[in-house]
This record gives structure tokens, C-alpha cells and sequence, in this order.
């Protein structure tokens, strides 16, 4: 495991629970309002995996459970082995993934060593290789959306959404596209010193992001904004 960063306590990450988040080093993607650069181009220092497990063990009775993000975390080739060590400690398990390994995916959820995911779903297909920075093949993002949405575990959906990047029409096709899903989240982009692309960037403004929410709604009513 390539082990970038780990955030001992959040809040907000792990919806319903006290978690902390270990960041894997490393993405296929190169989305260039990414604010985790460092982390994605892996020029941060590792934490040996050791030293996480360490950290979980003493903490078992404060924290109740361990969102693994990135990066792309299906990337590491030791994450089976890893999140199995993580549910032995007794902790629940959060997956961040941007959907484009279906049958790593797939294969973590059958061994029942995923409890929550989240999925990040960029654009349109048409728009999908511009907003991630390179190509990609969008029938694995649907496949994986599939395989979520018929698992049974819990699990969100969400979009950071950027002015330059998504437009209206976009929001509604991906509305379109994702009917039926449990919960669906419109994320603004936030602006860092971070970032993984060097164009300018902008958020939305809280008027485009309701508008943003009241479009994606006709198609799944129960999506929110975070």
C-alpha cells in the first residue's frame, strides 16, 4: 500500500459516523480541479502501512470507522489485503473511488469489505476524458454505477461541479443517467493552493448551485447539495 496521508479524526466523511481517512497515493485521472495534487502525483512522503494499523488499533474505542480515499485507492494493489486487516479491527469501511475498475470494485464488495462508497461521476460521456484530463472508457463508470446500485451496501453518487467545465444541459444528462439512485450529491468546487490542473477556475455561485440541484431534482428528487 502506498499510503500518502492520514487524517486521524472527520466528521463529514463518513456519513453517520466518527472516521478518519487514509489517502492513497496515485490516480489514473488527472481532473484538473483536483485539490489533492500532492497526493495524486505522489510526491508526499509514505506512511508505512504498519504505522496506520498501529493508529487504528489504539483508537478502536474512539473511532467507529475508516474512509479510504485517494487518489484512486483500486489502484493499489494491496488494498484487498488491507481493508481486510481494517474489518478485522471491528471498523467500518468507506470506499472513494472514481468507478473505473468495476471488477476490483466488484470483487471488494462480494468479500464484503466495503460497507459505504462513494462514487465520483465527472460529466457527460461526451465531456467525461476533458473533465478528467485524459482519456477514459465510459462504459466502466456505468458499470460500476450498475454494480452499486444493485449491491445493497450504502453508497453515494456526486458531482463537484466547476464553472468552466458544467453546464446546465450537462447536469441534466447526468440526472438522466443516474434515475434511481439512493442519494446523489451536487459538490461546488473549492479553490486550493493544490490544485492538479493550472487553468483558472471558478465555482459556481449559490444561485447556479440551487439551480444546478432543482435540475438534477426532476430526475432524482432526493439529491442535495453538500
Amino acid at each position: 500500500m502506498d499510503i500518502a496521508g492520514l487524517q486521524k479524526l472527520s466528521l463529514l466523511d463518513y456519513p453517520g459516523k466518527i472516521c478518519c481517512i487514509v489517502f492513497t497515493a496515485g490516480c489514473n485521472f488527472r481532473c484538473p480541479f483536483c485539490h489533492n495534487a500532492a497526493v495524486v502525483n505522489n510526491t508526499l512522503p509514505q506512511i508505512p502501512e504498519s504505522e496506520v494499523l498501529t493508529f487504528l488499533e489504539k483508537r478502536k474505542n474512539l473511532l467507529e470507522g475508516v474512509c479510504v480515499s485517494g487518489g484512486e485507492p483500486l489502484l493499489q494493489s494491496g488494498l484487498e489485503q488491507f481493508l481486510a486487516k481494517i474489518k478485522a479491527l471491528g471498523y467500518a469501511v468507506k470506499l472513494d473511488t472514481n468507478g473505473s475498475f468495476p471488477d476490483r470494485f466488484a470483487d471488494l464488495i462480494n468479500a464484503n469489505l466495503i460497507d459505504y462508497v462513494a462514487m465520483d461521476i465527472k460529466n457527460t460521456p461526451q465531456k467525461y476524458a476533458l473533465t478528467v484530463g485524459c482519456g477514459v472508457d465510459y462504459s466502466l463508470i456505468e458499470q460500476s454505477a450498475k454494480i452499486i446500485m444493485s449491491s445493497g451496501i450504502n453508497y453515494e453518487l456526486r458531482t463537484t461541479l466547476v464553472k468552466q467545465i458544467h453546464t446546465p444541459a450537462d447536469i441534466e444528462q447526468i440526472g438522466q443517467a443516474f434515475k434511481g439512485a439512493k442519494r446523489f450529491y451536487l459538490q461546488n468546487f473549492a479553490a486550493s493552493n493544490d490544485l492538479l490542473g493550472n487553468i483558472p477556475l471558478t465555482p459556481l455561485t449559490d444561485g447556479e448551485m440551487k439551480a444546478a440541484l432543482e435540475i438534477i431534482k426532476r430526475h432524482i428528487p432526493n439529491a442535495e447539495i453538500r
